[in-house]
């Protein structure tokens, strides 16, 4: 049986981290959907307990700094606006795994490419943010849809990384709660770089194709 935990998402009020609070709230943990506007949020979790009332009680919408209160936090921001909101709830971070689910991604021409930061990846400059956090990179990989749509398993192995590596055990048990999903420990964080420019390659193939295809690893039996 999952351990109950309350979880903050911060922007969660965009559309990954709005399913992934879903998702979680529905598999009973206590979910806080944080945004900079919390009037945004309460609308926004007002609308999904109107179509989910299970889940009255257990998704609450609120400022980030609210978010940012939980056991564990999730950081499901615009790559643009990611620094400022660190940056304003840093205090609440200390101690504590702080996932990041974000792509640094650009258009160039009609084709999606991940931008190479000075450190790598998202995760790896969140990490030299909050040297008091615990800081995972995880999810960066589930389609918005799929997650959101709580009705159905989804398909998917998420490839969780970390330098610390009960947090990234932590995480992964959090991903193996989805049905039908696999958390997989995939190293410390300087494999984020890899994995958070592979979901560029996922979204070209998915718009080439016109699907929603999503990342699964054969041979691999856990």
């Amino acid at each position: 049986m999952a351990i109950e935990r309350s979880i903050g998402v911060l922007g969660g009020t965009g559309p990954a981290g709005s399913a992934f609070a879903l998702r979680y709230a529905d598999l009973g943990h206590r979910v806080t959907i944080g945004s900079r506007d919390s009037k945004r949020a309460q609308t926004l979790v007002a609308s999904l307990t109107a179509t989910h009332s299970q889940l009255e009680g257990r998704l609450v919408g609120a400022d980030n700094a609210s978010a940012a209160s939980a056991d564990i936090v999730v950081v499901a921001t615009p790559w643009e606006g990611t620094e400022d909101v660190i940056d304003s709830v840093v205090e609440y971070l200390r101690g504590k795994i702080v996932v990041t689910m974000v792509n640094a991604l650009y258009k160039r021409q009609k084709t999606l490419s991940s931008l190479i930061l000075p450190r790598g990846s998202v995760a790896e400059h969140l990490s030299s943010m909050l040297p008091s956090s615990k800081v995972v990179g995880a999810f960066h990989h589930a389609p918005a849809k799929e997650l959101g749509n709580i009705s159905e398993p989804l398909d998917l192995d998420v490839l969780v990384c970390s330098d610390d590596g009960a947090a990234c055990d932590e995480v992964v048990e959090l991903a193996n709660e989805i049905p039908g999903t696999r958390g997989i420990c995939a190293g410390s964080l300087s494999s984020a770089q890899a994995i958070e420019a592979m979901t560029a390659v996922l979204i070209n193939v998915n718009v080439k194709y016109k699907t929603r295809s999503s990342l699964k690893l054969s041979g691999l039996k856990v």
